[in-house]
C-alpha cells in the first residue's frame, strides 16, 4: 500500500484569507487575521496533496495527529501557502512536516500524522455508528 510513496515527497495548498477564514467570522478570536483552524486546514490539504494522488485505489487518508504552532497573523487579502513534506511512513501511519508562509513570514509549522485507510471499510464504520446518542 506505501510502495507508491518515499520520503520528501511534498505537497503544497494555497488561498487567500478572506472574511469566511479569520478568526473573528469563526468564532476562535476576535480578529480579522487569519484563523488557526483554517491554517490547520490549509496544512491537511497540503499533506492530502502530497501522497493521496499516488495511493491505490480505493485508499486514502485521514488526520490523525496535529502539533502545530501558529507563530504570525496573516490579514484578510493575503496570499498564504502550505507546504507538507513526508518524512517518515510507519506502517500506515505517515509523518508530515508542515509549513506555512504569507509573503512577509513563516506563520505556522509543525507536524501532521495522517493514516492511510481503506475508503469502504472507513464509511462501514461510519455508518455503524448512525443513530447512537450520548
Amino acid at each position: 500500500m506505501t510502495d507508491s510513496l518515499h520520503l520528501q515527497m511534498t505537497g503544497v495548498a494555497e488561498m487567500i484569507v478572506e472574511e469566511s477564514n479569520t478568526a473573528r467570522h469563526l468564532g476562535s478570536g476576535g480578529v480579522a487575521v487569519l484563523a488557526t483552524p483554517e491554517l490547520v486546514r490549509l496544512m491537511e490539504q497540503a499533506s492530502v496533496a502530497a501522497v493521496d494522488p499516488h495511493l491505490p485505489p480505493g485508499h486514502q487518508t485521514v488526520g490523525y495527529h496535529l502539533d502545530v504552532r501558529h507563530i504570525a497573523p496573516t490579514p484578510m487579502g493575503m496570499k498564504v501557502q502550505a507546504r507538507a513534506e513526508l518524512i517518515e511512513i510507519n506502517e500506515r501511519r505517515l509523518t508530515f512536516r508542515v509549513e506555512a508562509n504569507d509573503p512577509v513570514e513563516r506563520i505556522g509549522e509543525g507536524t501532521h500524522v495522517r493514516v492511510i485507510i481503506q475508503t469502504a471499510r472507513f464509511h462501514d464504520r461510519v455508518a455503524s455508528k448512525k443513530g447512537h446518542t450520548l
